[in-house]
């Protein structure tokens, strides 16, 4: 008889899909839930920086991980997982979005300290600097947002995922979808150009 179900010692030969890791996982087997989490951990903590920040993003981002694996019991195999887990994240960010102020201040802060701390130089130093310097203006830029519509610019911009999966992490309509992004795209680039950096 062939056996159709991977060898978890000799998982190299074929890859096995998110719903039949899950399968595994509800049947007790910890590492397909290891393999899940190497697969989605780093757009997961993607989603999570550019929502809440870097201040508490392991934090966030296991606790992404620890609601998906209590809730595993729960996860409809008709839906796709992804879907499912930046819902979940989603749901991690809003519960951190009274952070997000203390955590803009000190964005401010640093970027005030390498300032203050000039430098000469140029080279590689000062080229990591500048990718520095742009990369906090786009997370003040994203903080000036509601948070709704900052979720909706990072989900479709940051994480390049389509409008109508988008909708469905957010149980909004694509039309809203749409507005709050064209809306959002418009107010962070004017952010940028008065920050003298042109889109």
């Amino acid at each position: 008889m062939v056996d159709s179900v991977v060898n978890p010692t000799d998982g190299r030969d074929r890859v096995p899909s998110d719903r039949h890791l899950i399968q595994d996982c509800l049947r007790g087997d910890s590492r397909s839930f290891a393999e899940l989490y190497r697969r989605h951990q780093q757009r997961v903590r993607s989603t999570l920086y550019q929502l809440c920040g870097a201040d508490r993003l392991d934090d966030l981002v296991q606790e992404t991980f620890l609601r998906a694996w209590r809730g595993l019991p729960k996860f409809r195999q008709s839906a796709q997982f992804s879907t499912w887990l930046y819902r979940i994240a989603w749901n991690v960010a809003s519960d951190c979005r009274q952070d997000l102020a203390r955590d803009r201040d000190r964005l401010a802060a640093m970027q005030r300290s390498f300032q203050e701390g000039g430098g000469g130089g140029g080279g590689p130093h000062r080229e990591a600097l500048m990718r520095l310097h742009y990369q906090e203006l786009v997370q003040q830029g994203l903080g000036q947002l509601s948070f709704d519509t900052r979720t909706v610019v990072v989900l479709c911009d940051l994480e390049d995922l389509p409008q109508k999966e988008v909708a469905r992490i957010l149980g909004i309509p694509v039309g809203t979808v749409k507005s709050r992004l064209s809306y959002g795209r418009s107010s962070l680039r004017q952010y940028m150009e008065r920050q003298g950096v042109q889109l």
